[in-house]
């Protein structure tokens, strides 16, 4: 865009009854305090925006006169073509025209944004007004019309391992997510290892207080497989002699069963040796005759005979049994036995040395594998860190390289795009403009002019944009380099009314 002012006719704005202004190449614009040198430029910008040249509100109602109607008109070329732009205010309600067309407020402003970005046209119009806005407004600004270094030109500028380590995560995240990734692992990995040294020093606590064996494991199993081989052999013997004593003492216990028996059968003898022949019935008492008797005395020989019988079975059973256990022999086996418990208690510590052998292999494997987890863990730690510290590295060289590219656009002014944080050495944007070491803040008025053209001048060249620019207080500077566009000076000259030359190159 190129914009061209022609015409600006001007009235009942503030002290302007009835103006109008023919710009040429240069416009100078001269006269005492208070004759409305700087109201010329404030009707544009209210023209525009409806703001003063700084961006404020503005009132443009007369106080010295009775108005009634205040209308600024603007003829003006952008890149070529005529386009007549008109605001007024009457009794208090905004009128907009274009081509003096009366229009909406709608359609006037989306002219106007077609011509220009506020911010921008205000930064161009009025060198000041960039520096009147907040630092972030003012880096963006000028942040837009310069890209960002690519990543391979950055990583080209990293230190070698940091830049191919990084340039590979680079492949398949972006940096963004690659710092939240390992900051979220440095974090569960620190508190992780942290854990995982406690382990180790514990299990190597438990390692030191087991019992030193000194003796060679396979020496020791060897021992202790020939004592188990002698225990076996005896056990041998003593289960022999236990079965031999279990069936000794089987064959006492039916002896002694039938013992008891005979005894019982020997007591019922003299009872039925002594039964006495009744010749009378027992229950009517009246006598029996000789057959009855007869037949009572056969019942009580058989009874006798059977008894003889059983009694003599009984006899038999036992002198068998008898004279089997006089076949037999008891044998003593607490010999054995006692050979065998103290055969096995030697075994014991023998036992207890493979047990801590084993205990230590346990422990020794459980060190190993915790050792094994803290250094993997602590490389996944490191490698963290050393991507965060890479992360770190490549914002400082891309802060520092788009530093450059800015810093190349402009020749007496320095520019100041990150701040380095004192606590964590993170580089945060930031945007301060310097001359001469000073901050614009602290620059004098001629320096703050410089200072302003200089950097509208790198905008225009950067946006492709050319407008007017007026410089105020001129009478302050008195010299400065002719700016991109037309140029509008506002100078104080004591005693003089308002004059208005408008010049070609």
């Amino acid at each position: 865009m190129h914009a061209i002012y022609k015409e600006l006719k001007v009235e009942e704005f503030k002290s302007h009854q009835d103006l109008t202004v023919n710009f040429g190449e240069v416009t100078e614009i001269t006269g005492d305090n208070a004759k409305g040198k700087s109201t010329i430029p404030e009707s544009i910008s209210w023209l525009l925006y409806g703001t003063d040249t700084l961006g404020s509100k503005l009132d443009p109602t007369p106080l010295t006169y009775e108005s009634e109607q205040t209308l600024v008109q603007l003829l003006l070329s952008a890149d070529g073509k005529d386009l007549l732009l008109g605001r007024g205010l009457k009794k208090g309600k905004t009128q907009y025209y274009i081509n003096e067309v009366p229009s909406k407020s709608g359609e006037f402003n989306e002219i106007v944004d077609q011509l220009f970005d506020k911010d921008l046209f205000l930064s161009l119009f009025n060198p000041s007004y960039f520096f009147s806005m907040h630092w972030e407004k003012q880096r963006a600004l000028i942040m837009q019309y310069v890209t960002t270094p690519a990543n391979k030109e950055v990583l080209k500028n990293l230190p070698e391992e940091q830049g191919k380590h990084l340039g590979t995560l680079l492949k398949k995240h972006s940096l963004s997510d690659l710092e939240k990734i390992h900051k979220e692992n440095k974090s569960k990995q620190d508190k992780k290892y942290i854990a995982a040294q406690s382990r180790t020093k514990t299990l190597k606590e438990q390692l030191d207080q087991l019992p030193k064996v000194t003796a060679p494991l396979e020496s020791l199993k060897v021992e202790l497989r020939q004592i188990a081989k002698q225990v076996r052999e005896l056990e041998e013997h003593y289960d022999k002699a236990a079965d031999s004593n279990r069936e000794y003492t089987k064959v006492q216990s039916q002896i002694q069963a039938i013992q008891d028996q005979i005894d019982m059968s020997k007591e019922r003898w003299p009872l039925l040796k002594n039964e006495v022949i009744e010749d009378t019935c027992r229950t009517c008492k009246r006598p029996l005759d000789e057959e009855s008797v007869e037949a009572v005395q056969a019942d009580k020989d058989n009874r006798i005979a059977e008894y003889k019988a059983n009694h003599n079975e009984l006899l038999e059973k036992r002198n068998v049994l008898k004279a089997k256990l006089a076949e037999m022999e008891y044998i003593d086996a607490s010999e054995t036995l006692e050979k065998i418990r103290s055969i096995d208690s030697e075994g014991t510590p023998l036992r207890e040395a493979i047990q801590a052998y084993s205990q230590f292999e346990r422990l020794q494997e459980q060190v190993n594998e915790a050792e094994k987890g803290e250094k993997s863990t602590l490389e996944s730690l490191n490698d963290s860190i050393f991507v965060l510290d890479s992360i770190k590295a490549f914002k400082a060289k891309e802060a520092e390289l788009q530093a450059e590219k800015v810093q190349a656009l402009f020749t007496s002014l320095s520019v100041r795009l990150f701040k380095q944080n004192k606590g964590d050495g993170e580089f945060k944007p930031d945007f301060e403009i310097e001359m001469d070491g000073k901050p614009y803040s602290k620059l004098s008025l001629s320096e703050g002019i410089r200072a302003g053209l200089e950097l509208r001048d790198v905008l225009s060249a950067q946006s492709e944009t050319i407008t007017p620019v007026f410089v105020d207080n001129a009478e302050s500077i008195t010299s400065f380099k002719q700016p991109v566009g037309q140029l509008i000076i506002c100078r104080v000259v004591a005693g003089q009314e308002l004059k208005i030359e408008g010049k070609d190159a």
